[in-house]
């Protein structure tokens, strides 16, 4: 297992850029749908994950998705996030839940089922953050659970699979190619 060389971690920044402006512009998607009730927003929260996600497909090294949920909500921050200084706290405990998941399996890895359980840790730990915030506790319980499964759906999806299939079309475009070499049974891991 090899350490984070400069070009990892400017690499994983980059990414973390595209997908901070990205959370950015979600926002205000987010906000639109909580008018629609049964948390129809919660369906689309696990885009908040998908730097972590992205950057350890391509990155593939320790300390990724913790780096890039960091980075991601620094500039998501920067650029003036309506939810104000949290989202860093936010980004520090799902890409730390994210990590936690890539620890488990030695960072070796990089299968659809690994990527989504990441996603599922990235929501656990923003569910624990919201519940501290207060306004979860409100819910009755079948809202409650309505709320936690739209959002640990969301995540597989969004997150999990999204970000599985986005870094799948890169190295196919050859794009990661000059972040990482892709040897054979990397290539069959993204095919499965």
């Amino acid at each position: 297992m090899s350490k984070l060389k400069l070009t990892d971690i400017l690499v994983t920044v980059v990414i973390s850029i595209m997908f901070g402006i990205i959370y950015k512009l979600w926002g205000p998607l987010y906000n639109l749908l909580k008018p629609f009730g049964l948390h129809a927003d919660q369906f689309i929260y696990g885009m908040w994950f998908m730097a972590a996600m992205v950057a350890f497909l391509i990155i593939r090294k320790p300390g990724v998705a913790l780096l890039a949920e960091i980075a991601a909500s620094s500039g998501e921050f920067l650029m003036g996030s309506e939810w104000g200084l949290e989202v860093l706290l936010f980004g520090i405990i799902q890409g730390f839940l994210a990590e936690l998941i890539f620890f488990v399996t030695r960072y070796k890895r990089y299968d659809l089922f690994v990527i989504c359980f990441a996603a599922v840790g990235s929501a656990v730990g923003s569910i624990f953050m919201d519940y501290f915030k207060g306004y979860m506790g409100d819910l009755v319980l079948w809202n409650l659970l309505l709320f936690v499964a739209a959002r640990l759906l969301g995540s597989i999806v969004i997150a999990g699979i999204g970000s599985f299939y986005l870094v799948k079309a890169l190295e196919r475009t050859g794009a990661t190619s000059l972040v990482r070499r892709v040897d054979q049974k990397e290539y069959d891991a993204l095919n499965q």
